[in-house]
């Protein structure tokens, strides 16, 4: 009996210390998440109004480095005419197009609205701004 008892006090103790090693293990990796490097960047915030100065929805609105042709973001207004991107930070300037089509109220006509805005960014910054389409 008393090397059965023995057996039992010593897993006892093995399956103590396994517990308490993986409770500081996992409270290790806890704080190591926490200290992670904060993904770092600049916010293009803007709203899209139509000729009448209200906030446009629908409108199609593509975002560029100044001097590249190519547009990196492409985006769609929401009920409130807002859109938002993520763009890397520093010193930088961004041309921001939009356009969208809408009926004329009083010739029930399709009309095609564009407008451009230029943007510039210092650094990790939310640059807030409007698009008016005309």
């Amino acid at each position: 009996m008393r090397m059965a008892t023995k057996l039992r006090v010593r897993s006892a103790s093995a399956l103590l210390l396994l517990l308490l090693l993986a409770g500081v293990a996992a409270a290790g990796h806890g704080q190591d998440r926490r200290q992670e490097p904060q993904k770092h960047y600049g916010l293009l915030f803007g709203t899209a109004y139509g000729p009448d100065d209200l906030p446009l929805y629908g409108a199609r609105v593509e975002i560029h480095p100044a001097g590249k042709g190519r547009p990196n973001w492409e985006l769609i207004s929401d009920h409130r005419g807002e859109f938002a991107q993520r763009v890397p930070p520093g010193p930088a300037d961004y041309l921001v197009t939009g356009q969208a089509e809408m009926v004329d109220a009083q010739t029930h006509k399709k009309k095609r609205l564009k407008g451009e805005a230029r943007i510039h960014l210092d650094g990790e910054e939310r640059q807030d701004f409007s698009l008016h389409l005309n």
